[in-house]
């Protein structure tokens, strides 16, 4: 049965010719950079932050000392007649002004004529521009989780003390582990669209789409999937005259409904009350699923911390509640050393059968707020399911530090995400589970408010006692409770 519903959980479902998952930013700059270098027309760059000092391709010894803005600027004088804009959320940008050297990059990109750099400042009070798009020529597209920006780029075995990890003034910073999409075809045409509207709402100018622009593949990229319909859902906050757009959240909760053995995610935060309520109507109804999450041990950050470790803990305390069986636990990866990765990739892997890949975080900002934007594939063919269970091995193998054929033969022999996980982790890389510590003090309070981690524009200022992190599971138990007063001993779906 078909997932993907355009106009309800989705966009649009768009084929790709060729379409690749691209793990940790080490492969995804040396990706990106010779797609770019195959550009005839146009790059169009969406982040939600950009730094031309970082170096992008740190693996060959030709190109080690290149930083992107250096690469830029070699192409726009080789491709004159090939225009490189990029759009970058505004509020974001007063990064830059601890960044010394960097001004004066975006100096030197203002001054050239092929180059254009502008801010969007196009978006409701409070709202962040969250999505990581590049479109070249409207007929290669890379869509996910990944900026091209500072502390980002990591190689998959996140070693400790990688002497390539550096930031561009030369300090260290911690593992990093990411993911982004790379597709072709119609559904690049798509996201493409998709940037040429924010640039549009950025800046008052319409790009034109690229008529027959032709194929571009980069070498070196191995694609996982051929001939394959991918769904584009959105998230977009109501602006002036542009409408709200929700469907990144309405596609989560229906890839819930619709596991059956299993949901695999990564992602960097889990603190939505509605995609907690789904994982628990789903685990209250027979035969539940195992559920895994990887996740970093702490946020980024002292104020995300606050706001987001301790929501995250109430909401695994909260579906504790309701899974007896013990199928849903939080994981968080550890390098050789034990030091911590911090997981920043927005996977969802249901049954080796739905794969989504994106921007989007499990938390109020991303589901409400924030524009986000995702791609997400329905397996239609034994060769697709084997691609999405390869991807899936390989995530749990780099986690595990362990082969791929391991997990291959530890996942054939239970058919258990967690009996996998239980049988190969331990001492050095690995998976570790998340400390469940019950939140105190201001933490508690900011958890239990949703002060952090509004849902709209409207939400950042409504009082503090008119939400709560509670309610919608609240409501659910209500209802639950009604029908079975009423003589149904069933949740829905």
């Amino acid at each position: 049965m078909a997932l993907f519903e355009a106009g309800r959980n989705c966009w649009r479902v768009e084929r790709a010719d060729k379409a690749a998952v691209i793990v940790d930013a080490c492969d995804y700059y040396r990706v990106i950079r010779q797609a770019m270098l195959q550009a005839k027309h146009r790059i169009l760059i969406i982040g939600w932050d950009f730094d031309p000092r970082i170096r992008l391709d740190r693996t060959e010894e030709v190109n080690r000392d290149e930083t992107l803005g250096d690469f830029l600027f070699d192409l726009s004088e080789r491709k004159p007649d090939v225009p490189i804009l990029i759009l970058k959320w505004d509020i974001g940008a007063l990064k830059l002004l601890a960044r010394g050297r960097a001004i004066a990059w975006f100096a030197r990109l203002a001054a050239q004529k092929s180059i254009r750099f502008r801010l969007d400042h196009a978006h409701p009070t409070g709202c962040s521009h969250h999505q990581k798009i590049v479109v070249i020529d409207d007929c290669f597209a890379i869509c996910g989780g990944i900026d091209m920006t500072g502390d980002r780029w990591d190689r998959p075995a996140h070693r400790d003390n990688d002497p390539d990890r550096v930031r561009p003034n030369g300090k260290p910073y911690g593992p990093w582990h990411d993911a982004t999409m790379a597709v072709d075809g119609p559904a690049a045409a798509a996201i493409g669209e998709v940037a040429r509207d924010r640039w549009r709402r950025a800046t008052g100018e319409e790009l034109p789409q690229i008529e027959d622009p032709g194929c571009l593949w980069p070498e070196g990229l191995q694609p996982q999937f051929g001939s394959v319909d991918l769904a584009v859902a959105r998230n977009t906050a109501a602006y002036l005259d542009w409408p709200r757009v929700q469907e990144v959240q309405i596609l989560f909760e229906d890839m819930i409904a619709a596991a059956k053995r299993f949901i695999y995610i990564e992602n960097q935060y889990f603190t939505s009350p509605a995609i907690g309520a789904a994982i628990i109507r789903r685990l209250e109804q027979p035969d539940p699923p195992e559920i895994v999450l990887v996740g970093p041990l702490k946020a980024e950050g002292w104020l995300e911390q606050v706001a987001m470790d301790a929501t995250r803990v109430r909401m695994a305390q909260i579906i504790g509640r309701s899974d007896p069986g013990n199928r849903f636990r939080i994981f968080t990866p550890k390098t050789k050393g034990g030091d911590d990765i911090y997981v920043h990739a927005k996977i969802m892997i249901v049954d080796d059968e739905l794969l989504r890949v994106g921007s989007s975080n499990l938390n109020n900002r991303s589901l409400g707020l924030d524009s986000e934007c995702d791609l997400a594939l329905q397996a239609c063919s034994d060769g697709e399911r084997q691609a999405i269970a390869g991807l899936r091995t390989r995530l749990m193998a780099e986690h595990l530090g362990r082969e791929m054929a391991e997990v291959e033969r530890h996942f054939a022999e239970t058919g258990s995400l967690l009996a996998t996980i239980e049988a190969l982790r331990g001492p050095g890389k690995s998976l570790a589970l998340l400390p469940i510590e019950k939140p105190t003090g201001a933490a508690a309070f900011i958890a239990d408010t949703e002060l952090l981690d509004p849902k709209s524009p409207d939400a950042m200022f409504e009082g503090m006692t008119r939400r709560s992190l509670f309610d919608p599971i609240r409501s659910q138990w209500r209802r639950r409770m009604r029908r079975r007063h009423q003589g149904v001993t069933q949740v829905p779906a």
